[in-house]
């Protein structure tokens, strides 16, 4: 039966952090199967992997920055907080592996996952849930090298590491240590049920259109190489997609698209997003955020988009997103609840960019999270980019929150 229990702190420097975590969590030796550490992107990470390596030794560590920092069950940790969740569960396995993205990253996806099912003797075996975490960028090609051999009869659930400021200062942590543009999967088989959910929380405002033209910037080389799927946003309905969107959004962007620069934290509250399907008739969204302008007018974004998608004008509101934790939460809890057990702790991504547009407001989360879980232990991270199970498909998409309850 799995326990949880989250530890934390809060130092400007690193040593200090680990010296509150050493107190936190005593002398007795703690056991653990794997250790999610989220950590602020000041924090020295091989110094966090060295204590952790020390201090839990047979524990899977999977993990890395945080935009802004965490919150734990004990509440928000800024961005100089270090938190861990430990899942004690002698009857489940637990498998993690780590390693570069590359120059394929499906192909390096693929390839740890079979090591990390080696390393907890599950080869051939279908995990009850896959969780990773990223350098932003290559998303939708490491779900594509999953894919290839779980299909989507497995959840695969996590986050893209994040910074404070989008300059690419994010890691992800592994056992071997942290990485800079590196990939860490875990294998999930728990002794007991497993409960998830992924939503976002925007509604659509009316306007919508058809992408008609897509590119997208091959590493190490520059220009615009026109494709059918990509991350530019070159037209909709055949017209420079900026000025499409600018349109929709009541000038909201007229400035950036004469001077250029960055939209990222303009557009957080009025992304894009594809129709993911219906529930219940329901429709489910995956959202894009715009991140920048690009050349004649084209729309850089944070998520892959093909020739042909339906793009849809969204609109969030800082209540709505710091109470959607609390649904998602809840959601997972009730497909713990369905199974017949009962939460233990949970695991909770928060979109960075949500964080940021929701400023101060971010201190409600601890106790909508803990509304929609229960009095458990859990904690949150932050990230540029989520991916979950959406109508029984695994997708990466923006602007996102996930949670993964472990039940008992």
């Amino acid at each position: 039966m799995p326990r949880l229990k989250t530890f934390n702190a809060c130092a400007a420097s690193t040593r200090e952090a680990i010296e509150q975590l050493d107190s936190s969590l005593g002398t007795d030796p703690q056991d653990a199967s794997i250790v999610f550490m989220f950590y602020g992107c000041g924090h020295d990470e091989q110094a966090l992997h060295d204590w952790a390596a020390t201090r839990l030794p047979a524990a899977a560590l999977i993990g890395g920055s945080s935009s802004g920092g965490l919150i734990t069950d004990k509440g928000c940790m800024g961005q100089q907080g270090v938190g861990l969740l430990l899942v004690d569960d002698t009857d489940g396995d637990y498998g993690v592996a780590a390693g570069p993205l590359g120059d394929d990253a499906a192909l390096a996806a693929e390839r740890l996952l079979q090591q990390a099912l080696d390393d907890c003797d599950c080869r051939g075996q279908l995990p009850e849930l896959i969780w990773v975490y990223q350098a932003p960028g290559h998303e939708e090609d490491v779900i594509a090298g999953l894919r290839r051999i779980v299909g989507d009869n497995c959840p695969i659930v996590g986050g893209s590491s994040a910074d404070d400021d989008v300059s690419g200062r994010w890691t992800q942590m592994g056992p071997g240590g942290p990485l800079v543009d590196g990939l860490v999967l875990g294998v999930l088989f728990p002794s007991s049920s497993l409960g998830y959910a992924f939503q976002g929380g925007y509604e659509p405002v009316g306007p919508t259109g058809i992408v008609t033209g897509i590119g997208y910037r091959p590493a190490g080389e520059s220009g615009v190489v026109t494709g059918s799927a990509g991350r530019e946003i070159l037209s909709i309905d055949d017209m420079p997609a900026a000025e499409v969107y600018n349109r929709w959004v009541d000038d909201l962007i007229g400035q950036r698209i004469r001077e250029g620069g960055s939209i990222l934290a303009d557009t957080t509250m009025f992304p894009l997003a594809t129709d993911a399907g219906k529930v219940d008739g329901v429709s489910h969204y995956l959202l894009i955020h715009p991140e920048s302008i690009g050349q004649e007018n084209s729309l850089r974004t944070f998520c892959n988009l093909e020739v042909g998608d339906r793009v849809y004008a969204m609109k969030g509101e800082t209540r709505r997103l710091v109470n959607r934790a609390g649904n998602v939460a809840d959601q997972a809890r009730k497909s713990v609840e369905s199974g017949g057990g009962q939460v233990a702790g949970g695991l909770v991504v928060f979109c960075g960019g949500c964080k940021i547009a929701v400023g101060e407001d971010i201190r409600g989360v601890p106790d909508a999270v803990a509304s929609g879980l229960g009095d458990v232990p859990f904690i949150v991270c932050f990230t540029f980019g989520e991916q979950g199970r959406l109508i029984d498909s695994n997708v990466h998409g923006n602007l996102m929150i996930s949670t993964v309850a472990f039940g008992i």
